[in-house]
């Protein structure tokens, strides 16, 4: 699994000009299942988010996770985070999961990362044409990969 993850002071996204999930202070994590992928893979990446110290404490410093702030999320499903693009220029996703086994892994990784925040997760709607708006805070972004751990 691949995660791009953004600390946001406000998210939403939208299906069809209507919105279906909106934040404010909180992360923007994009998420993409690899065919291979399993629970295993979301459960370390739900637990290296959670306590992922990239909030600002009272000096400034980026010493305070999602918990500690109290923040909330959003995740969207990303197929695209897979991409290859070593031959040509038209990328391939060959391994990005096909939906029997990614829809099942995101709605995991959703309710897991509930369960760590300890409240309920927005999400965008898997598989759909969305337009997803951000206001990236600092801006912070990190990305994350299950299979390679840095």
């Amino acid at each position: 699994m691949r995660v791009v993850i953004q600390r946001v002071s406000e998210a939403s996204v939208m299906v069809q000009q209507e919105t279906v999930s909106a934040i404010g202070n909180g992360l923007l994590i994009l998420l993409g299942v690899e065919a291979n992928d399993t629970t295993v893979d979301a459960d370390w990446l739900v637990k290296k988010i959670a306590l992922l110290r990239i909030f600002s404490d009272e000096n400034g410093l980026m010493n305070k996770d999602i918990l500690t702030t109290g923040g909330e999320v959003l995740v969207i499903s990303q197929f695209t985070l897979h991409a290859q693009y070593k031959k040509g220029n038209r990328p391939s996703f060959i391994k990005a999961a096909r939906p029997e086994i990614a829809i099942p892994l995101y709605e995991y990784f959703v309710q897991q990362i509930s369960q760590a925040i300890a409240k309920p997760v927005a999400t965008g709607v898997f598989g759909a044409d969305m337009k997803v708006a951000l206001i990236n805070d600092g801006p912070v972004t990190i990305t994350m990969d299950s299979k390679k751990p840095e």
